[in-house]
């Protein structure tokens, strides 16, 4: 089976490790550590890294899906779009919104 990380991108679910938020410092590191050791695979198409799919075999995967979408993704409970454009930009837009409402705002 395989797993849809956006964008016409996908990995094959037997070789993953963990699926992992990207918006801590400590996963940033790690995800430039990997980009610069050449076992980065970026599948963002462009767009912010939302989470990190770590491989067996050292490397790592950079989506612009959230954790819980590729989760849900792998465990049969969403419909993986074999293609990627319209389905992908809606399900990065939803999540951008949602990101978005739960940020705290400033009093400025």
């Amino acid at each position: 089976m395989v797993l849809n990380v956006g964008f016409y991108n996908f990995v094959s679910s037997s070789k993953i490790l963990a699926l992992v938020r990207s918006d801590s410092a400590p996963m940033r590191r790690v995800v430039q550590e990997a980009r610069k050791g050449g076992t980065l695979i970026d599948a963002t198409q462009g767009r912010k890294t939302k989470s990190v799919v770590f491989l067996d075999g050292g490397f790592a995967v950079a989506s612009a899906l959230s954790q819980e979408t590729l989760a849900r993704r792998l465990g049969g409970k969403e419909q993986q779009p074999l293609a990627g454009t319209p389905e992908e930009d809606a399900i990065v837009k939803r999540e951008q919104v949602e990101a978005d409402s739960e940020r705290p705002t400033t009093g400025d």
